[in-house]
């Protein structure tokens, strides 16, 4: 089963074991099927990505941890997935025996996915979850323009036109920014394709 050997080491690695058929449970909620980017595929570049650069992490459990949570609760009409995520992390971590301390700092890292909070208020495992989650955007122009379809595909219920402005924003935002990644790893990594990338998918569609 997908990534069952670093599933258990992860949480070994907390002191304590995984609650029984979470595993599955949460392998099942990635592979919903009105998903098309917020798949497997999307948790296992994560953790490949995050592998490069584990030495990183002040807590690597942890924010391996947050990143298998950070989408397991996906529903594109939904605006409350990341607090939904982080929820149920916080509570398989309590029902498995983990520390107060540990549950509730892999909730925060969860929640730190909603993007929406300045890098200077986050802890250095936080922005590294950020950049994991963001790495999409500086990967291989076929696989950033394959992300774009796939974002795209999840969101077919919504009409071309709204969806090209909503994207347009979100795109704009990520070009707008200082840094788009504020790991010096991911930045110089990936910072400058990604910004091709961006520049390159708004140009295309006439966003610009």
């Amino acid at each position: 089963m997908f990534a069952a050997a670093a599933w258990e080491s992860t949480w070994h690695a907390l002191g304590v074991r995984p609650p029984a058929g979470l595993h599955a449970e949460l392998v099942e909620a990635w592979r919903e099927k009105t998903r098309h980017y917020h798949t497997l595929q999307h948790l296992e570049e994560c953790l490949a990505s995050f592998e490069r650069v584990r030495a990183l992490a002040k807590r690597p459990a942890e924010v391996e941890l947050a990143l298998w949570f950070h989408d397991a609760l996906y529903d594109v009409r939904r605006h409350d997935n990341e607090e939904r995520s982080a929820e149920w992390a916080h509570a398989a971590l309590r029902a498995a025996g983990a520390e107060i301390a540990a549950a509730a700092r892999v909730r925060e890292l969860v929640l730190a996915t909603r993007h929406g909070v300045e890098s200077a208020a986050l802890t250095p495992d936080a922005r590294l979850v950020i950049d994991v989650d963001l790495a999409i955007l500086g990967a291989p122009r076929e696989r950033f323009d394959e992300y774009e379809a796939q974002i795209r595909a999840e969101y077919a219920w919504v009409p071309e036109f709204l969806f090209r402005t909503k994207r347009r924003e979100i795109l704009a935002g990520f070009l707008a920014r200082p840094r788009i990644f504020t790991t010096d790893a991911f930045h110089a990594e990936r910072e400058a394709r990604a910004r091709e990338n961006l520049a390159r998918a708004l140009a295309g569609r006439e966003l610009l």
